[in-house]
């Protein structure tokens, strides 16, 4: 009776948001890539430290006590594991990613790659290393190691916006909803994305990467508001967003400062700000009562336009970003 129910439940959701948004085809379930990085049997054979027992900290600590010939060799024998390890050292992944991925994403930087399910990629524009400033986009629903080039229009305009002083990160680490559908409409693979959100920011800090400022779209944001409370960031920027499981600010738990962006025109001003048996994301984060910092975005025009050049709204991302928002 409890499954009917919640069934019914999310099925009322989902055909409501459907009714609001023109041209979304319902979605297929998906089933989260979760866990150690692929390679890792070998990687722990080898008498290796096990990578889901260490931290971040732990793992750049690793590394740092390896030598140049000790990384060296464990890029050759494990690069499936060193390329997706937070806390090891950028460039380092940047090269173990080169050979698994076998110029799939020739010329950029890879600093995560999971070719298991539809594929989890991280990129990078920019230098992690030396930047002032880091911004880190979580995208929506759809995207996936097949389909980033939404998510990589929107990084590459968030860096020219800013001069190209902040190092962007397109962050498609975790499996995404596709279309609209039960997924959509639950936590689940939320759930899953905060971990591995919380443990990425975690490995930035490990290699001294500045704190960054997370711009998390639609779905995106879904992840964002779950793992708040243990994410190491600056701002969270929850752009048209469905809710992020969470009545207000105080309730994210985090020192983040915490904005919201919603262009009127946007579908998901639509759909239904309720949660419950599971299903739907809560409170509106543009709300008064949730009480995040609004950012203008009244020319974003639909649900993916607010990191359009020439926006109000992708110029104050590149603000929050640079932290001249005070």
């Amino acid at each position: 009776m409890r499954r009917f129910t919640r069934t019914l439940i999310a099925t009322a959701v989902t055909a409501t948001v459907m009714a609001g948004t023109a041209g979304w085809a319902s979605g297929t379930t998906q089933q989260a890539v979760t866990g150690a990085p692929a390679g890792t049997t070998a990687w722990r054979a080898d008498g290796l430290p096990d990578p889901e027992r260490m931290t971040p900290a732990q793992t750049a600590a690793f590394f740092q006590g390896l030598s140049p010939a000790g990384r060296q060799r464990l890029l050759r024998e494990h690069p499936e594991v060193v390329g997706n390890l937070d806390g090891a050292p950028p460039a380092l992944r940047y090269a173990a990613n080169s050979r698994t991925a076998g110029g799939r994403f020739a010329g950029q930087q890879v600093l995560a790659y999971d070719p298991r399910g539809r594929g989890q990629a991280v990129l990078v524009y920019g230098d992690l290393a030396k930047a002032e400033h880091v911004a880190v986009i979580v995208p929506g629903s759809d995207v996936d190691a097949g389909n980033l080039a939404p998510l990589t229009r929107k990084a590459t305009a968030l860096r020219e916006a800013t001069g190209g002083r902040t190092a962007v990160v397109a962050w498609a680490g975790y499996t995404t909803p596709v279309g609209v559908g039960l997924d959509a409409a639950s936590g689940d693979l939320a759930e899953a994305g905060a971990a591995r959100l919380a443990r990425f920011t975690e490995g930035l800090d490990a290699v001294g990467a500045a704190e960054p400022s997370l711009f998390c779209h639609s779905y995106g944001s879904v992840v964002c508001g779950l793992a708040a409370h243990r994410l190491k960031a600056k701002d969270l920027v929850a752009v048209a967003s469905p809710g992020m499981r969470a009545d207000d600010v105080a309730a994210l738990d985090t020192s983040a400062r915490v904005w919201a962006a919603k262009d009127p025109t946007d579908w998901i001003d639509r759909v239904p700000n309720v949660e419950f048996a599971g299903f739907g994301h809560g409170t509106d984060p543009t709300s008064p009562e949730f009480g995040a910092r609004p950012v203008p975005a009244a020319d974003a025009l639909g649900h993916d336009g607010y990191f359009a050049p020439g926006t109000e709204s992708l110029r104050a991302f590149a603000a929050i970003a640079e932290g001249e928002v005070r």
